[in-house]
């Protein structure tokens, strides 16, 4: 390994691209998990580990994206799409503030028929519920401009008044063009979702990073999303956590093998290095597992991410890992850090989860 690179991150230097693909590429695995978990405790020297407690809703299935990486979409008038009515919706955020749910993560297809006043009043909708409305993804946003005229800033002041708190990540997949034509080539381009996120972030909402690796994009493409990610966080600084998950292949169209723990580790740990303007990373249990996630703790993750009370697009891949508030702290716990319960935007919330700890898992 080159040891310009490490030299730069014992000194505190920001990482250039060339400088995260020499790291990935030659050094060890314990190595970068070293440096990438050194990186984490200058953030965050408490030994605290984050987690937030939230349903993931998917509102309707039916979309024209027809991404090839996605077993849970239908084709619109598929027998098998559905648009969530309210009735279910609020049974759904009940059972979620039952459980000491803050927050709702909305998510759904691109839809062709609803016109933006559904997710408007959507939005008033669970707003009175006293939920955080953490919602609508950047492709989501982009489509939503595309169907009702207005501009995307326009649409996004729309939402706001009828409720929006924040938007999630999703939809970022690989923010290389080459790789999105592959895999999903009627979605929103590398530069319309960074143009949502950034016009988000001027208005004042917080917002989540993801990406989505392990299919047809090359290790240069991934370091390449983590600079454009690096380069509006520069700009904004309205990303307050980035969210890097594998791939998961199962009953889609992209025909690879799934990537490896040892793949997802060293991922993690470039993307804690090379994000130094970004305070928070969260591991992906959802799709590694609680063992290899305890694991990502010390690969630069500070966030367990959420107890996913209702997660349905991985799910349809195949992969299916539950875990419960309890479960979470007690697998945070055994890796030796304190678990606490936050908000979206990393507030710290109630102390009511320690009680859970006096309980068996």
């Amino acid at each position: 390994m080159d040891n310009r690179a490490f030299k730069k991150i014992r000194a505190g230097k920001r990482l250039e691209p060339d400088d995260a693909l020499d790291l990935y590429e030659k050094a060890d695995l314990n190595t970068l998990g070293q440096l990438a978990h050194e990186t984490r405790l200058q953030l965050h020297p408490e030994p605290v580990v984050t987690y937030i407690i939230d349903r993931n809703i998917n509102y309707t299935n039916e979309c024209i994206s027809g991404c090839k990486f996605c077993a849970y979409f239908c084709a619109p008038g598929d027998k098998k799409g559905y648009v969530l009515g309210r009735d279910e919706l609020a049974k759904k955020i009940e059972e979620t503030k039952a459980l000491g749910g803050t927050q709702v993560l909305l998510q759904g297809g691109l839809h062709p028929d609803l016109p933006l006043s559904f997710y408007e009043d959507m939005l008033r909708f669970i707003k009175k519920t006293g939920v955080h409305c953490h919602c609508f993804s950047p492709p989501e946003i982009w489509h939503f401009s595309q169907i009702s005229g207005y501009s995307v800033e326009d649409v996004l002041k729309r939402l706001i008044a009828a409720g929006l708190d924040s938007i999630p990540g999703g939809g970022a997949e690989i923010l290389v063009d080459r790789v999105r034509r592959q895999i999903a080539p009627r979605k929103a381009t590398s530069e319309q979702w960074l143009y949502v996120m950034e016009k988000a972030h001027e208005l004042g909402l917080k917002t989540t990073a993801t990406m989505m690796f392990g299919h047809v994009e090359t290790v240069r493409d991934r370091i390449q999303h983590l600079k454009k990610i690096r380069e509006l966080q520069d700009r904004t600084g309205g990303f307050t956590a980035f969210i890097p998950w594998p791939f998961q292949p199962r009953n889609t169209a992209i025909d690879v093998r799934p990537a490896t723990a040892y793949e997802y580790l060293k991922t993690l740990a470039i993307s804690r290095i090379f994000l130094d303007n970004i305070a928070n990373i969260q591991a992906s249990w959802v799709t590694q597992g609680p063992k290899i996630a305890q694991i990502a703790l010390y690969f630069g993750a500070n966030d367990f991410g959420s107890t996913m009370i209702e997660e349905n697009v991985v799910a349809a891949t195949g992969v299916s890992h539950r875990l419960s508030e309890r479960e979470i702290r007690h697998f945070v716990r055994g890796a030796g850090f304190e678990p606490r319960q936050r908000l979206m935007d990393y507030t710290l919330a109630g102390i009511q989860g320690q009680e859970l700890d006096k309980q068996r898992v």
